[in-house]
Formats: structure tokens, C-alpha cells, sequence
């Protein structure tokens, strides 16, 4: 007993006393904004027939459906198209903020609703990368995820202080106001009105006990709960990216497609999903191939849970799943797909790795990785507010 509760002690400590998995929670919000941003830029010329006024789902159709199912969206605030023009505009620039790391508790709150919005607005354009985008902006709002990569770090190190300079306090100014004006309108339900209002009182709080108590007792109440907070929220990001791959590896189990190894061959059929069509036909025309990669991705889904409990194993099926979701991108021509999927796995690279990753991309040697940019302790007199 006394071990036990020895235990339970440690582990409460290190859950309220820091955000653990400060490189991991910033790849994935790098991995999601950039997926995000990068899926906007490229159908930016069909934006209006995807989530517009031009598309075959109208704005009455999706009005109905969301009264009915109570889903989030700007969107139906207004049918004009200057208004979804501006909501698009905004899930850019909301986009660009969050993959840099500016403001970011402000900027994930933006990517969320531009998300939600867009998607909501027309839910048969989606596929299951959508999907994952959709649940992990919900996630990254509860997040510290700019502790390290990112402009409130720098800030934080030049400054002293994430939230120094007067952007922050008028990013959530102009917030306020949009939320009032969904307030009065009724454009939140009850539930997101709630949720918001909570997110822009706390924050307010923040800020306030930040600027005139610094190193008071509030200030470390805050950070107790935002670790919490974030803590949980990684978790919940962990957890569903092995709901996704339990569930879809035991779903394949039971199709006679994927019993027989057959099931690769007939997406490489269709035009849709040969973006390549030599390649294609050249994977095709292989049975040993096609049984191989058939069985090889339902024995990785179904596994990789269960190998969180060896680090090694864990690393090389993560590695193998990458270069999965990479091939799967450029063999059937799901990229966005792919890369939703990647930024999820990151979640559980570990953390000398992109240590060494970031340290290679800034151009210093991986042994000064560590030196030059570490782990930020949970003693710091000023963490970063994300």
C-alpha cells in the first residue's frame, strides 16, 4: 500500500507539476495546422462548390441539418458569400498562426471554429482524414502545445513573458465581440456557448493574474490546472489514435476481401485512386504483393495498441505505419488523408528523436540538440503559456 500510494503520489505530481510531451504536442500541432492549411490553399479555387454557396449541399440543406443534429458552423450565421468568404479567409490565417506557433491559445480556438465550420457546413465532403482533422482541433484548444517550435517560446525567451506586447489582449478582444455577437443571435448552442465563454473568462483571468501577480499563488494555480488540462488532452489524443487503428484493423478482420488478401487489388482499379496509373498496375499485377500489403496493414492496425508497452517494438511499427500512410498518399492519391494520419502518429515519436529532428533542422549537430533547446522543467519561473 505504501508503494502504491508512493506511486500514486509521484504520478500526480509529475501530472500537475508539468505539460509532458512538449515536442510531441508541438509536432502535432505543426502536422495538423500544416495539413489543414494545406488542404484550404489547394482547393482554394473550388472553395465555393466545396463549403460555398455554389456547392450541390445549399445552405438550406445544411441549415436543416444542423438544427436537426445541433453540429457548429459559422457558416449558417449568414448565406451570403462575402461572409463565407471571410470565414474562409480567417481559417488561413487561423491556420498559418497555429502551424507557427503565434498566440497559439487564441490561434487553436480560431483553427477549431474554421474546422468545424468549414466541415459542418458540408459533411459528405469529408473522408476519414477529415475526420481526424475534426477531433484533433477540438483536442489541441486544451493543449500547451507551443512550448517549444513556436513564436510564443521565442517570445517567452526574449521577452520573458508568451504573452508580452499588446496582439494577445486584442486577438481576444476581437474574439469577445464575435462571440457576443453569436450569443445574442443565437448562433452557439448551448453547449459551445458555454464552452466559449469558459475559454475566454479563464483566459482573461490569465492574463490579469499574469501581468499583476506573476509569482503569486493564483499564477500557480493556473499552471497546475493548464498541466492537467493539457495533460488529459494528450491522452485523449493518444487514445484515439488507437481507438482508430483497433477499430479499423479488427473491422478489416471481418471482411472476406481482407481474409483472402485481395482487398488492395480493386482500389487500384479505380480512377479515382490511381493517380499513378503505371505504378498502379505494376502493384496490381503482383498477388504476392497485393497479399503481402493486404495482410501487412491489418497485422499493423490490430498490433500497434498493444506494442505501447515496448518502447522498441512501438518505434519500429510507428515507423512502419508512416512510411504506410506515405505510400498510401502516393499510390492511391490520398495526401491529405495520409498526412492527417501521419501528425497523429507523432503523437508517440519519442522525444530524443525530435530533439534530433529539430536540432538537424536548425541546422546544429544532434549532440548540441539537447544544449541548445531543452525540455522546459517545471520549476521555469515563466512556462509558456501553451
Amino acid at each position: 500500500m505504501r508503494r502504491a500510494r508512493a506511486a500514486l503520489g509521484r504520478a500526480a505530481a509529475k501530472a500537475t507539476g508539468e505539460a509532458l510531451g512538449p515536442y510531441q504536442s508541438a509536432v502535432v500541432r505543426i502536422g495538423f495546422a500544416g495539413t489543414w492549411l494545406f488542404f484550404l490553399l489547394c482547393e482554394f479555387p473550388n472553395r465555393a462548390e466545396l463549403y460555398g454557396p455554389d456547392g450541390p449541399w445549399s445552405w438550406r440543406l445544411a441549415e436543416r441539418l444542423t438544427d436537426s443534429n445541433g453540429a457548429f458552423t459559422v457558416l449558417m450565421w449568414s448565406d451570403s458569400t462575402l461572409w463565407f468568404e471571410i470565414v474562409y479567409a480567417v481559417s488561413v490565417l487561423a491556420s498559418v498562426g497555429l502551424l507557427l506557433g503565434w498566440r497559439t491559445r487564441a490561434t487553436s480556438v480560431v483553427f477549431m471554429v474554421g474546422v468545424l465550420s468549414l466541415q459542418n457546413r458540408s459533411v459528405f465532403m469529408g473522408d476519414g482524414g477529415d475526420n481526424v482533422i475534426h477531433l484533433m482541433a477540438i483536442y489541441l484548444v486544451l493543449t500547451r502545445c507551443a512550448q517549444v517550435w513556436s513564436l510564443d517560446a521565442r517570445r517567452a525567451r526574449l521577452r520573458g513573458s508568451a504573452r508580452a506586447g499588446a496582439a494577445g489582449p486584442v486577438l481576444w478582444g476581437v474574439l469577445g465581440l464575435v462571440f457576443a455577437y453569436g450569443a445574442v443571435t443565437g448562433g452557439f448552442g448551448y453547449g459551445w456557448l458555454a464552452a466559449f465563454a469558459a475559454v475566454w473568462v479563464c483566459c482573461g483571468l490569465w492574463w490579469l493574474v499574469d501581468r499583476h501577480d506573476p509569482e503569486g499563488e493564483g499564477r500557480a494555480v493556473l499552471d497546475v490546472l493548464a498541466n492537467l488540462l493539457h495533460n488529459a488532452g494528450l491522452l485523449v489524443i493518444m487514445a484515439e489514435v488507437c481507438l482508430i487503428y483497433a477499430t479499423a484493423g479488427w473491422y478489416k478482420i471481418q471482411g472476406s476481401r481482407w481474409q483472402d488478401g485481395t482487398a488492395l487489388y480493386y482500389p487500384l482499379g479505380l480512377d479515382y485512386f490511381t493517380p499513378w496509373p503505371g505504378l498502379s498496375a505494376l502493384v496490381a499485377g503482383s498477388g504476392t504483393l497485393v497479399m503481402l500489403l493486404s495482410y501487412g496493414t491489418v497485422a499493423v492496425q490490430v498490433a500497434f495498441p498493444f506494442t505501447l508497452f515496448n518502447r522498441r517494438v512501438k518505434n519500429v511499427l510507428l515507423a512502419v505505419m508512416m512510411l504506410e500512410h506515405a505510400g498510401i498518399a502516393v499510390l492511391l492519391g490520398l495526401p491529405f488523408f495520409s498526412l492527417a494520419m501521419i501528425a497523429a502518429d507523432a503523437v508517440f515519436l519519442p522525444t530524443g528523436f525530435l530533439i534530433w529532428l529539430g536540432a538537424r533542422a536548425a541546422g546544429l549537430r544532434p549532440s548540441r540538440a539537447v544544449a541548445a533547446e531543452p525540455v522546459p522543467a517545471p520549476r521555469d519561473p515563466e512556462p509558456v503559456p501553451r
